[in-house]
Order: structure tokens, then sequence, then C-alpha cells
């Protein structure tokens, strides 16, 4: 079964937007993932096919009304978890991104306006995602870069299967410093060890650099890391604690 990517939304047309280049792109030229775009607008009812109305209690902004958003979930199908992408939700990390690569695909609701009403999210048991400790105009930019980590874990997408398995948060840890040529840039040179041909001294430098970023700017997942690998020694001698 093709992965597919159902979004519901008011600008249907910023889809693919950059999801149609790039790695994403050639995937979806090659059927390895599908992408629907249904705009909610067509679920709405009346002559200004109104989607939004002012929240009860008074306040600044308007709402998602749920009758509306429901009717749009009925009637857009897709498969996968039901995703409602907002800034109180959990953050999406990666091992999230493998879960729902693993599955039949996803349904991604994209919040405008103040939000959506609740009462919608609760009877239709959305699951809520966030990006990060920011707000956003609305889900569209999120729901890309949500659909995006997907496809790229998808098999087939990246032709390089090893390129996935020593990047960022594969292992729990922040990747480590890449360099290209030239040798020396600037009066910055290269690290020797990875200009000395020894694979077991690269391989080893390069857990240590992971580690040592990973301690410095993600204390949390550095925690999380030492946690599951306790008293474990690292590969520039350090033990982890």
């Amino acid at each position: 079964m093709t992965w597919q990517a159902t979004v519901l939304t008011i600008f249907p047309e910023m889809l693919p937007g950059p999801l149609a280049h790039s790695l994403a792109g050639k995937a979806l030229r090659a059927g390895l993932w599908h992408l629907e775009a249904i705009d909610i607008r067509d679920f709405a009812t009346g002559k200004h096919r109104s989607v939004d109305d002012a929240p009860f209690g008074g306040g600044p902004g308007m709402v998602l009304r749920a009758d509306v958003l429901d009717r749009a979930i009925a009637g857009a199908g897709g498969t996968g978890p039901l995703i409602n992408l907002s800034p109180r939700g959990k953050r999406l990390d990666q091992a999230r991104v493998r879960e729902l690569a693993a599955g039949p695909g996803v349904r991604l609701i994209c919040s405008r306006f103040e939000g959506v009403d609740e009462r919608v999210l609760d009877a239709r048991e959305v699951e809520e995602v966030s990006l990060g400790d920011f707000v956003l105009s609305g889900g569209e930019p999120a729901a890309i870069a949500l659909i995006d980590a997907c496809v790229r874990v998808l098999p087939g997408v990246v032709g390089d299967a090893e390129a996935l398995a020593e990047e960022s948060f594969a292992e729990g840890l922040l990747e480590y410093p890449h360099y290209t040529r030239p040798q020396v840039w600037e009066g910055r040179t290269v690290p020797d060890t990875l200009v000395s041909g020894d694979h077991q001294r690269v391989r080893a430098w390069r857990r240590a650099q992971a580690e040592l970023l990973t301690k410095q700017r993600r204390p949390d997942l550095w925690e999380r890391y030492c946690a599951a690998e306790p008293e474990t020694t690292g590969g520039g001698g350090e033990v982890r604690r």
C-alpha cells in the first residue's frame, strides 16, 4: 500500500509546495507516496462558505467550526492517524516520525485562526502535534515539515539507506560535524582524524563529537541517551554519566 498524506486546509493551493521538489517530489512522482489536499471550505454551507465563528466567552480572533471540520474529516477519507498541527500538541520527534512513516499514512488538520472547536477534537479523538514552542500563522508549514520528515524515511526514497542511520536523532544523538574540500579554507583545516584513512578512528571521532554536541546543545536529549545506555564509554574515552 502506498503511504498517503491527506491534508485538510483552507489553503489547498499551498500544497504540495516544497514537497514537489527534491527527494519528496521525486518520490511523489515515482508513486512512492501520495498527497491529497482537501479544501475545508468545500464542506461549509451558506453563501459565504464560512468555516469559522467568534469564540463563546468572547475574546479576540475566530475559531474553526466543529460542524464544518467534522464534515470535512468525514468526506476526506484518507488513512492513518488524525492529527491537528497545534503549538499545544506533543512535540514531534524522530521516533514519532518513524512510527507514522511505518503506517499507512497520516491525516493532517491545518489549524487557522485561534484554533479548532474543542468538541470535534474530542469527538474524533484527534492527536495534537507541535513542531516546537513557537506559533505559525497556520498549520500548513507544519504539515509540510511533518510530511517531509515521514517521506524521507520511506523505503526507496533516500538512495543511501546508511545516511539515515547516521543522521541526527537516529541513535538519540545530534549528528557529528561534516567537512569536505578544500582541506584548508581561510586558514581552517579539517580534523586530522578525518583524513587519516583509519576508519575505526573516524567512527570513534564521529561518535565522540556527536556525544559532545548533544551534551552541549541538547541536554534533554543527552539525559535520555544516558538513561538508555548508562555507564557506557564514548568514542573519545569519556564515560557517560
